[in-house]
């Protein structure tokens, strides 16, 4: 049994939540007392997901790059809970392994516009609801890769830095209010996202983490579902490390 987390009566949103890391921060929320919105591009996905899950689960489609599609999805999950607690914004890709001088714009744009630009959409739409109620807590999935670079994934690598700066940045905004915001930087886990990388790619991974071995999406899911509670009152700005030791800054 995993350690108690208080999330009761905490309405939160999980952008990415049908599947992987995702699923798994829905699970552990709703088993600490948390309704929870899944927003997922796959509307038919976050359908099955949520009716898998249960009770408590409420799916939405949305493109988290259209910032139109976010705002009136934000609206239509206050409207359904009654107001948003809790943002996790773990909806990503991984892109193409490449190198940078042959790396294909088109999938530059994409990488940046889902993993950097659409936490950017979710956080201007969810932030004013939180502070009209002076409190909240904004969780943004970045990476290791954030923080040090993967060599062949300069867009993805480029996109997780942003995610961290972003949380910097939004964290000292909002310290006036009861609103954290933080981010946690996992290293690779065995998700669907594997199936974007090559296989030299995973395993230099697996290579560079001294507990060798992949992290566990519940493992990911237990410092975030942390980080979303109010417990977590403090903390702002921060980073997370759940890289195995890979990073230890």
């Amino acid at each position: 049994m995993p350690n108690a987390i208080d999330l009761k009566g905490k309405r939160a949103v999980v952008t990415g939540g049908a599947q992987g890391i995702g699923r798994a921060i829905v699970e552990r929320f709703l088993a600490s007392g948390a309704q929870v919105a899944i927003w997922d591009r796959d509307g038919d996905f976050a359908a099955r997901t949520a009716a898998e899950i249960g009770a408590g689960v409420t799916p939405f489609a949305v493109d988290v790059t259209d910032l139109a599609a976010v705002e009136a999805v934000t609206a239509e999950t206050i409207a359904a809970l009654g107001g948003i607690d809790i943002l996790v914004n773990n909806a990503g890709i991984s892109g193409p392994n490449t190198k940078l001088w042959e790396y294909p714009p088109d999938a530059w744009a994409q990488v940046l516009a889902i993993n950097l630009t659409g936490p950017f959409n979710c956080c201007r739409a969810v932030v004013p609801g939180m502070i009209a109620q002076n409190y909240g807590r904004i969780v943004n999935v970045a990476s290791i890769a954030g923080k040090e670079g993967n060599p062949n994934a300069s867009a993805y690598s480029a996109s997780k830095a942003g995610v961290i700066a972003l949380t910097k940045s939004l964290g000292k905004e909002l310290a006036e209010h009861d609103i954290a915001v933080n981010c946690v930087t996992p290293a690779v886990a065995k998700t669907a996202i594997f199936d974007q990388m090559t296989d030299e790619h995973i395993a230099y991974m697996l290579a560079k983490i001294p507990r060798a071995r992949f992290v566990k999406v519940e493992e990911v899911a237990a410092t975030v579902a942390f980080a979303a509670s109010a417990d977590c009152s403090f903390t702002t700005g921060a980073v997370f490390d759940i890289s195995g030791g890979r990073a230890t800054y």
